[in-house]
């Protein structure tokens, strides 16, 4: 395992107000960078100061979009220890999304060492507030000198850390969708289940065309028959209908979220019916005309759980739940952030304590 340099900063940033950090506004004093040399591999450990990047303008990552990133987060349980969720997870799929778009893969294991010497280092940024914490956001980019369209043979692989509250600004109060009946997010084949910023450009415009019907995310459907429901625009979706919980199977288009994987895994442990299948926008409204669609809800790192208080599609619309948190979403949600926390038992063995 290589050595890590540390240069620490000699101007250390103001902490921002806890109770007011809203998401991804804030940054601490230092950063992880590592650099790629095709040949000599993965080099070059060193956690700095944060500050900017200098690129060449001709960087292939500004013109052919070579990048990949992960998210995660750091909590402050009660006993002050720095507990991550399930990083070994995001490690392996941050190597897949590598895989998919020909990056050098990364050492897993070295990189999360390197993110916890990051940690200890900047501890103190990690916010002890109720529902805050300290996100992560591990990112890779090619960096040659290059106007051509090729595989790159430098990068940079760089971690930085942010405190944040809650994503959404409803909080824990559920969200309005817009089901997106024109643009396409992913196909399968394409880059859908790969976290890289491509899938996020592609969505823009229609999260600005919904949030100018005042809707906060899009719901996608799939690329070919559009007419199967995929994810949310930052989350995965899962719906209860009778006593089931039904979310779209991966195929290749779904990002496949850590926190989806672990909400499956709870449900599994509590007897809770659980199908991984296809499942068509056309059936979902049918079963709201019915009564039978109870709750509906999102997963992810960075929302952890969010509940969907209404559907609109075309000129249809579901209110699900009369607009508010079911039972379900309310037990998932205490569940994962009590484990995450440290606030409650971790009997999956899903908490990584930085020591």
């Amino acid at each position: 395992m290589q050595d890590i340099r540390v240069e620490l900063t000699k101007h250390p940033k103001q902490k921002p107000d806890q109770n007011h950090l809203g998401f991804g506004q804030y940054f601490t004093d230092h950063m992880f960078i590592m650099d790629y040399t095709e040949g000599v591999g993965w080099h070059d450990a060193r956690i700095v100061p944060y500050a900017p990047i200098e690129l060449d303008p001709a960087a292939m990552v500004f013109h052919y979009a070579q990048e990949v990133f992960e998210g995660m987060k750091a909590y402050l349980a009660p006993d002050r220890r720095i507990l991550l969720f399930r990083p070994e997870k995001n490690m392996e799929r941050l190597n897949n999304s590598n895989e998919r778009v020909c990056i050098p893969k990364i050492d897993p294991d070295f990189c999360i060492h390197a993110l916890e010497e990051l940690l200890k280092i900047d501890r103190d940024w990690i916010p002890s507030a109720p529902d805050t914490s300290l996100y992560i956001r591990p990112f890779i980019f090619a960096t040659d000198p290059y106007v051509g369209v090729r595989v790159g043979n430098q990068y940079k692989f760089i971690i930085i850390l942010s405190p944040v509250g809650a994503y959404y600004p409803e909080g824990l109060n559920p969200v309005k969708i817009y089901v997106e009946p024109t643009y396409v997010r992913a196909v399968r084949g394409g880059l859908g289940q790969a976290k890289t910023g491509a899938n996020y450009a592609a969505s823009l415009k229609a999260q600005q065309e919904a949030k100018q019907v005042h809707y906060t995310q899009v719901l996608w459907l799939d690329g070919v028959e559009r007419k199967y429901i995929e994810e949310v625009g930052t989350m995965n979706v899962f719906f209860k209908i009778g006593d089931t919980i039904v979310t779209p199977v991966l195929q290749g288009s779904i990002l496949p979220g850590i926190t989806r994987r672990s909400v499956i895994e709870l449900l599994n442990s509590w007897n809770v019916p659980v199908e991984e299948r296809l499942i068509s926008v056309e059936e979902l409204f049918a079963a709201h005309e019915k009564g039978e669609l109870k709750e509906a809800f999102g997963s992810g790192t960075a929302a952890v759980i969010s509940p969907i208080g209404e559907l609109r599609w075309g000129d249809r619309c579901a209110v699900i739940n009369n607009g508010e948190i079911g039972a379900m979403s309310q037990k998932l949600y205490d569940e994962l952030t009590g484990i995450q926390w440290g606030r409650r038992p971790d009997p999956f063995g899903w908490t990584h304590e930085v020591k």
